[in-house]
């Protein structure tokens, strides 16, 4: 058992990538190993600006040997009468380079013929190794690969060195071009030079030495933990996205926290938009206090130790200033007028070509948005229309402003700072950045209702829109997030517990489209149909995220539901039904009972002549079935559908007796026509919930 070291160092890797790179190289690394039945101890992968290692532990020298049987042909024909070898045996043999006398017999269910155990003695591990990190390297996820020079090889960044050891030995090889070594090189500032590894064990400690934290995830804790006592020292919190403290421990190898400060006056600016600019453009944590205010610091990260840190902490101070200004400008130079003003500018700003202006699409959520604050307020909810009406004309104000023009993402956000600015409502100005949400799978919902009004206006706008003009998702591509816009009217509508129906919505944002000059949608009907079961079909993806399982939600979707809070309570109610002792006959009955009804060649009566029940199992199950109807009745008008499957589970033994003891397609045309009539209000009874013989239990 030895360890082998591998290590590529190359010129500073993409910041993005590198996580990735290193976690593809070493599943890459030890799926081939595993193929290639080499065991070891242990695999660690390191990752930093200028460089991508290994270092395997307790590898088995060698491949292990194995036997490998040759089968030939059948006895008889291996051999004639006299027990002598036959061409064919001979032929065989020498294939195998073997004498016909070394060849056994194969004990088979199809017979006996000769073969041959073959000892396929293993590689040595070393023999291997550089077509395995070949292999790995070539496999990774680049998306654009160059040449450096003269040299034909390709890599995400030029190569500088490659370094494979076993132990204190090189394993003598070609990688990416270059001839592998023993020597390594530390941090380009502080350790320059090359540096010999005496032994593949000393590799981490060796680096650590020359400035160079090699383990990714030792150094982002090494951040973190310097960030948080910066941040500790002037009462506040970092906020530490973990895709820019993924990019940040990319780009340095040996990790130095500094905190800088900014003037307090840039704190009127809407602390999102600093935020943004210092996180995307300079990489810095920003600061803010206890309640999520921002406080005029950041933190940032250097790659050298320098023994004056002021400098640097000046030289940073010196560069965000600008940028920070930018953003003041912009907020200021908005100011100078209404943010109503701004929505002169959506009358000449497309939308879509097809379906008019942003300012159109403005009216169109205004409309939609007073339909929905209506029918909240049917439910009992407080919500003012003319305020709901207000918030939808101004909803899209903010993308004409100079903020949101430098950066996008701002939008809404910056609609509700300057409503503030203009004295709106709180309910109108919370909403615009409200009605964004929810951005993301699992994402928070608007919490005001005007917010939830303008959520689902929005989307059911341009859900609507997009269909009407055959611009559909297709496949992986959907430009619109079409799939994500109809998840969040599904999740608002659920998780807000808004008793609205679909049907209603998608109606009402069709019509949104119609005005004294006609309709901008020329098939309303098959429009409809379409953004229906566009909707329908994203119940799947959202529950099966959840961890429902498939034939549960098939079994809701059966009966289609219009109602998406309606739809939720009933795959709860399936689920917990799932789980009772009765549910998996139930569910095979209820299969019996639909192909037993499907078959039937005549229309089945709804009602049951009981005169004609003249089995006792029949009685009994009709009986069942009377009390099951009495007591779910009141169950359905409270929605209870889990206190109704729950009820509907005593028909178990019931239909169970009915189907050891009745003959259901009896010679006596009137009996089986009742006896279908019978299985046909079972079968409603449960098609009241879901269709449970969709359930695999």
């Amino acid at each position: 058992m030895s360890t082998i070291l591998f290590e590529l160092g190359c010129e500073e890797l993409p910041p993005k990538s590198l996580k990735p790179l290193r976690d593809a190289l070493q599943a890459s690394v030890i799926a081939q190993l595993t193929e290639a039945d080499i065991t070891f101890d242990s695999i660690k992968a390191f990752a930093a600006p200028r460089r991508l290692a290994l270092q395997i532990q307790g590898i088995s020298d060698k491949q292990p040997d194995r036997s490998e049987q040759k089968r030939g042909p059948a006895i008889k024909a291996a051999f004639d009468a006299e027990g002598n070898p036959t061409r064919a045996a001979m032929g065989f043999a020498k294939g195998l380079g073997i004498e016909a006398s070394e060849l056994i017999t194969i004990n088979t269910d199809k017979g006996d013929y000769v073969g041959y155990e073959q000892v396929i003695h293993g590689q040595a591990t070393t023999e291997l190794l550089a077509t395995i990190f070949q292999t790995a390297l070539d496999n990774l996820p680049i998306a654009k690969r160059m040449r450096s020079g003269a040299s034909r090889n390709e890599f995400v960044r030029p190569v500088q060195w490659a370094v494979l050891m076993q132990d204190s030995a090189v394993i003598d090889a070609i990688i990416q071009g270059h001839q592998t070594g023993t020597q390594t090189r530390g941090h380009r500032f502080h350790s320059p030079d090359y540096h010999e590894i005496a032994h593949a064990n000393d590799y981490e400690e060796l680096l650590g030495s020359l400035k160079v934290v090699a383990d990714f995830d030792k150094r982002q804790m090494l951040i973190k933990n310097q960030v948080k006592a910066l941040a500790d020292e002037v009462n506040a919190d970092a906020i530490v996205p973990q895709d820019l403290l993924d990019e940040v421990t990319a780009l340095v190898d040996f990790p130095i926290a500094l905190r800088a400060s900014f003037e307090p006056r840039f704190l009127q600016v809407p602390q999102e938009a600093l935020i943004s600019t210092m996180q995307a453009d300079q990489k810095y944590f920003c600061l803010t206090d206890k309640a999520g205010k921002l406080q005029p610091y950041f933190i940032f990260i250097t790659n050298i130790e320098s023994k004056d840190p002021n400098q640097i902490i000046e030289g940073n101070e010196k560069v965000v200033r600008p940028r920070l200004a930018d953003a003041e400008f912009f907020f200021l130079q908005d100011q100078k007028q209404p943010l109503f003003a701004l929505t002169e500018s959506l009358k000449t700003r497309v939308f879509q070509d097809k379906l008019g202006t942003i300012w159109e699409k403005s009216e169109r959520i205004a409309k939609l948005a007073a339909f929905i604050a209506a029918l909240m307020q049917q439910q009992g909810q407080q919500i003012d229309i003319d305020e709901t009406v207000r918030a939808g004309i101004l909803s899209k104000a903010d993308l004409a402003s100079s903020l949101v023009g430098e950066y996008p993402e701002l939008q809404g956000i910056a609609g509700t700072y300057y409503a503030r600015l203009n004295n709106e409502p709180e309910a109108v100005a919370a909403s615009l950045e409200e009605q964004y949400l929810p951005k993301f799978s699992g994402d928070v919902l608007p919490q005001t209702p005007i917010g939830i009004c303008l959520a689902l206006a929005d989307r059911l706008d341009t859900l609507v829109g997009i269909f009407a003009i055959d611009q559909a998702p297709t496949g992986s591509k959907d430009p619109f997030s079409l799939r994500r816009s109809a998840i969040g009217i599904l999740r608002i509508l659920i998780e807000k517990q808004l008793p609205i129906n679909l049907v209603a919505l998608v109606e009402q944002a069709i019509k949104g489209y119609s005005d004294a000059e006609g309709s901008k949608i020329e098939k309303m009907g098959d429009t409809f149909t379409q953004v229906m079961a566009f909707l329908n079909s994203r119940y799947r993806a959202m529950y099966t995220e959840q961890g429902v399982s498939v034939d549960t939600i098939q079994a809701v979707q059966a009966i289609n539901p219009h109602m998406p809070l309606d739809f939720d309570q009933r795959i709860r109610a399936v689920q917990a039904f799932s789980e009772l002792s009765q549910a998996s006959m139930l569910a095979d009955s209820n299969k019996r009972v639909a192909n037993i009804l499907a078959k039937s060649e005549v229309s089945v009566a709804d009602t049951v002549d009981e005169a004609l029940l003249s089995e006792s199992a029949e009685q009994s199950l009709y009986a069942s079935v009377l009390q099951a109807q009495t007591a779910v009745k009141p169950l359905l008008e409270q929605a209870d559908y889990t206190q109704v499957l729950q009820t509907l589970a005593s028909l178990d033994e019931p239909l169970t007796q009915f189907f050891d003891n009745v003959m259901v397609n009896s010679e006596d045309a009137a009996l089986k026509n009742n006896r279908l009539a019978l299985l046909k209000q079972v079968r409603a009874l449960f098609l009241t919930v879901a269709d449970i013989s969709e359930l695999q239990l």
